[in-house]
């Protein structure tokens, strides 16, 4: 079996083993690791054949930096959920952190903690923390434009808060980074229904009344996930993903961003003035 556990020796693995069974105690913030812990669980059950050859799952061996970041910033009084697709090599797997390109998570959002290793790296794409010194585009530009709009980013998370779908990056043998969509359709719908149906309990948990879908394939699962289970009072939009695989987005992600935001009438939510 191809998973993403971390080896024995690393911090995160055995640490968060030890706190699937204990019950959350009712804050968002728990209630948010819990569902989060319960679909690792799963996770962990699944295999992938070709051409996936290598899986890292950061809500393992980087879970010190991604509590730290649930339990800073996932408070009471969300409206909206920023929801993503999964990691990039160089964002959330290294961080933890959805989006989670290093500078912008040491330097803005503050958040500091130790990182640990898959059990199994790609010599290409080796895990190196937040020490990690190649920046992902993706990860620069939504934070970076979150910081121009709310200035700190407690502004941005009083009413907003980001998550991915899918915990997991899988990578080909050269080192590829493999999406989602481009797994295999058996593999792919029994990863994604364990996703869809944590994302209802995520939304459970926060409260939140808008989940807004970071590009195409997010949006359109979020929107299937909510329906399929009967969840009628959260409104489902979706905004252009960063990526620099996107011609339009290296045509000005941000004024795109922008407008479509003050379109859901979200901007106001996050002005500092």
């Amino acid at each position: 079996m191809l998973d993403g556990s971390t080896s024995g020796n690393e911090p995160g693995l055995s640490a968060l083993q030890n706190r699937v069974s204990e019950p959350a105690d009712g804050t968002p913030s728990s209630r948010f690791l819990q569902a989060e812990q319960e679909l690792n669980a799963l996770l962990r059950g699944l295999t992938f054949g070709e051409p996936v050859r290598y899986i890292y799952n950061p809500l393992e061996y980087a879970w010190d930096t991604h509590r730290c970041y649930v339990e800073k910033y996932c408070q009471p009084g969300k409206t909206v959920l920023f929801l993503g697709m999964n990691p990039g090599p160089f964002g959330m797997a290294q961080t933890g952190v959805p989006f989670g390109e290093v500078k912008s998570v040491v330097d803005w959002l503050k958040i500091s903690g130790e990182v640990g290793r898959p059990a199994e790296e790609h010599p290409k794409r080796r895990i190196l923390g937040l020490g990690c010194t190649q920046s992902e585009v993706s990860g620069a530009r939504f934070w970076g434009f979150f910081r121009k709009l709310c200035g700190e980013p407690e502004q941005f998370f009083r009413h907003c808060f980001v998550h991915n779908l899918c915990p997991l990056i899988f990578m080909s043998a050269s080192g590829k980074n493999l999406t989602p969509p481009e797994l295999p359709a058996a593999e792919r719908e029994k990863l994604l229904s364990l996703c869809d149906a944590a994302l209802c309990k995520v939304v459970e948990a926060l409260d939140v009344s808008m989940v807004i879908g970071v590009g195409k394939v997010a949006e359109q699962r979020a929107r299937r996930a909510l329906s399929a289970s009967g969840v009628v009072n959260v409104r489902v939009e979706g905004v252009m993903h960063p990526s620099p695989r996107n011609p339009l987005a290296n045509k000005g992600w941000e004024e795109v961003a922008k407008a479509k935001l003050a379109d859901l009438g979200v901007l106001p939510l996050l002005s500092s003035s």
